[in-house]
């Protein structure tokens, strides 16, 4: 029996070396020398300070994406032995020598030089040769901005990697063969890969976008195909659902709990999230209000925060300060107590929960609990006025009320200084008023008008403070009329004196806040798409329509005490191929197609289909990612165009292969050219080489060489004077 079998046993390795040779070419051309400048380069210090904070476990709210390039970023950190204590304060700071510049800038330039075997890849499994393959690739290893982009501590080539591994994935698991099981595999690859590349940056929404919209066309053509059974299509239907809707949603949630598990202590961000967010930190908030009350009762100090946290997070404040008699425009005021949101600590930001009915401002014993439903009395801790609104018009909302502490002046003002209780996220009709977990809306008695943050800043008079009005038309749900209990104890002292002295005093009484994961995933999701970063012109900010030509570029490092420098800036031959390409092919489609609707077919079937999908994939990978830029209300930069590019440099080969294959018709035509072909890959060559010095910054430079480089009018290159 043991004769009937070889020995040894032998392994059959087939080694693609096209593919082998460009890989290692990708390896070299993004990871050598990447330690230098061993200095801060543009955007690595946005990215260092996360990095830090991952190190330092501290909470950070980053409004441009979700957490998981961070935790990429944080992983080469943390694998270099990173204590996170470094200042980010600066571009061109030194390191210093605890920061691991290999570490941190190792996986970005893993995740370029991978970009050139996939794009090889890419093109295979889009039915092309070889040397179409090869050419692709080459254009992709040769393009000096991918380069620049993947040698340091930045995300796009993370991103770029994950796009292209997704549609990679995705393609191979179409073209694999029904009885395969590998072709599972391949399927969750392309669903893991796009999960990752949203939770890189939003950015990578607009290629899966574009996946599913292959997906959808692959079902129904597997709805359509009489050669399978109907229990063959539902398992590839269902396979296709879970593995590119749910399995991405699954993982991208997996982010955000990986995210949140990691960074449990409270941080510089903390004030943007709600209060019962931060008290799930720890330190922070979670110390100041340990062992508060959890239910607020008649006689409770509190202090109340706005919901909203726009323009800035505060709490509601008075001050011995009264409105003017008259604005600058001429109208009148009440002159009363001035009422606004501070966005600091302070003791003017503490009130006193009264019962209209009884006189005391102490909790009894037993507290008597405030629930949804009950009129209260709001009493400024530190004035022992009380918190008023009136038909008189806001300082800096004249269609609203103005909001005061009462000082009765004895001119026949009324006081109005009765307020209802609504708990907006209460489970049953009683429910009592709790420290930090209720959200309240204060709603006037004698006017129905809500207590509102307006967001406007007062002039001078008001210090700058936010503008806080009774709102008579208040509909719906808006965070600016939602408050909740932050700081909260039970008032002890019957005296001002000895209240004002409480009142100073540290608040040291428990309360158990933990947050379920999804409270707060959705919580960060929320304040992540709708808190915008302050919007302002940079120097190197530029618009979509300045990329396609590259007339704007971004100096990323000088060097301190040369020309020596670094600078984002392509492969002019390169891009201008690119355009070129993409005009062509849209030409060409259209062309087809409208012979084709006239029955006239000028190529195969299959070319005809071959060349649709292609551009599925490269003209619309490029489309998709460049733009939805035009509807966006934020600062860009050339770096943004880049994943749109590595699709845009796709199509070169595909409309070069199809002209020589389908267009040209005679044998001296192709080689003609090929010739010019080839010219146009060694003029690509000449140019990565001769913009080398801008991407590797290696070349001390005169200034006439860099007047050289200075192809265009509009780029910005440094100078050093000496």
């Amino acid at each position: 029996m043991l004769s009937s079998h070889k020995i040894p046993v032998t392994v059959k390795v087939e080694i693609n070396v096209l593919l082998l040779l460009v890989t290692l070419l990708g390896l070299l051309t993004r990871l050598y020398g990447i330690q230098f400048p061993r200095a801060v380069v543009f955007d690595e210090v946005y990215y260092g300070q996360f990095v830090s904070l991952y190190m330092k476990q501290v909470f950070f709210v980053d409004e441009s994406g979700p957490p998981f390039g961070h935790m990429i970023l944080a992983l080469g950190a943390y694998l270099g032995g990173f204590d996170g204590n470094f200042v980010w304060n600066r571009i061109g700071a030194e390191y210093s020598n605890n920061v691991p510049v290999w570490s941190l800038r190792v996986i970005p330039a893993l995740s370029g030089a991978l970009c050139v075997p996939l794009g090889y890849l890419l093109m295979q499994e889009l039915g092309y040769s070889h040397l179409v393959a090869l050419m692709a690739s080459v254009l992709l290893l040769l393009e000096n901005s991918l380069i620049v982009q993947s040698r340091f501590m930045l995300l796009e080539s993370i991103l770029i990697f994950f796009l292209l591994l997704a549609v990679v994935s995705y393609l191979r698991y179409c073209k694999a063969p029904n009885d395969s099981s590998v072709r599972w595999v391949w399927l969750a690859l392309s669903g893991v890969a796009s999960s990752c590349a949203i939770g890189v940056k939003y950015m990578g929404l607009f290629t899966y976008l574009l996946l599913l919209g292959l997906a959808t066309v692959h079902v129904w053509k597997l709805i359509g195909d009489k050669s399978l059974n109907m229990a063959v299509v539902v398992k590839q239907v269902v396979a296709q659902f879970f593995a590119l809707i749910v399995l991405p949603v699954v993982l991208y949630l997996v982010f955000f709990y990986a995210h949140l598990s990691i960074l449990y202590h409270s941080g510089p961000h903390d004030q943007m999230m709600s209060s019962a967010f931060q008290a799930s930190l720890e330190g922070g908030l979670a110390r100041i209000t340990k062992g508060q009350p959890l239910e607020v009762a008649y006689g409770s100090q509190v202090t109340l925060r706005s919901i909203s946290s726009k323009p800035v997070p505060c709490w509601l404040h008075s001050h011995k300060a009264n409105y003017p008699i008259r604005y600058e425009n001429g109208r009148g005021s009440s002159h009363q107590q001035q009422v606004t949101c501070y966005p600091f600590k302070d003791v003017n930001n503490w009130w006193i929960i009264k019962d209209p009915r009884r006189q005391d401002l102490v909790v009894s014993s037993p507290p008597r609990v405030v629930h949804h439903g009950d009129v209260i009395q709001l009493l400024h801790g530190m004035t022992s006025r009380f918190l008023n609104t009136h038909d008189v018009a806001a300082p800096m909302s004249p269609h609203s009320q103005e909001v005061s502490c009462y000082i009765d002046f004895n001119v026949s003002m009324p006081v109005q200084n009765l307020w209802r209780v609504d708990i907006l996220n209460r489970e049953s009709e009683r429910e009592s008023w709790k420290t930090i977990l209720s959200e309240v809306r204060l709603v006037h008695v004698n006017t129905s008008a809500v207590l509102k943050l307006s967001g406007t800043s007062l002039p001078d008079w008001g210090f700058r403070q936010l503008e806080v009005i009774g709102d008579k038309v208040y509909k719906g749900y808006q965070q600016t009329g939602m408050w909740n209990v932050e700081e909260h104890r039970y008032g002890r002292s019957h005296e001002q004196k000895e209240r004002e002295l409480e009142l100073n005093s540290p608040t040291h009484i428990d309360i158990s806040c933990n947050l379920s994961f999804i409270a707060r995933f959705l919580e960060l999701q929320w304040r992540m798409l709708s808190v915008k970063a302050e919007e302002s012109e940079h120097k190197y900010s530029s618009s979509p329509v300045e990329w396609i030509t590259m007339d704007t570029n971004i100096a990323y490092w000088l060097h301190p005490s040369n020309n020596a420098q670094i600078h984002l800036i392509g492969n002019f031959v390169t891009w201008t191929l690119a355009n070129i390409a993409l005009a062509v092919y849209c030409l060409l489609f259209l062309a087809y197609l409208l012979r084709r609707r006239r029955k006239i077919q000028d190529i195969p079937e299959a070319s005809w289909a071959q060349m649709v999908q292609a551009g599925a994939v490269c003209a619309g990978g490029w489309a998709v990612n460049y733009l939805p830029f035009f509807t966006m209300e934020k600062t860009l930069f050339l770096y943004h165009y880049l994943p749109a590019l590595t699709f845009q440099i796709l199509l070169v080969p595909v409309v070069l292969e199809h002209v020589h294959s389908h267009i040209l018709r005679s044998p001296s035509q192709r080689w003609a050219f090929g010739g010019v072909v080839l010219a146009a890959l060694s003029a690509v060559l000449l140019a990565y080489h001769t913009i080398s010095p801008f991407t590797y910054g290696h070349v001390e430079m005169t200034s006439d060489q860099l007047a050289m480089l200075r192809w265009k009018e509009s780029w910005d290159i440094l100078l050093r004077k000496h």
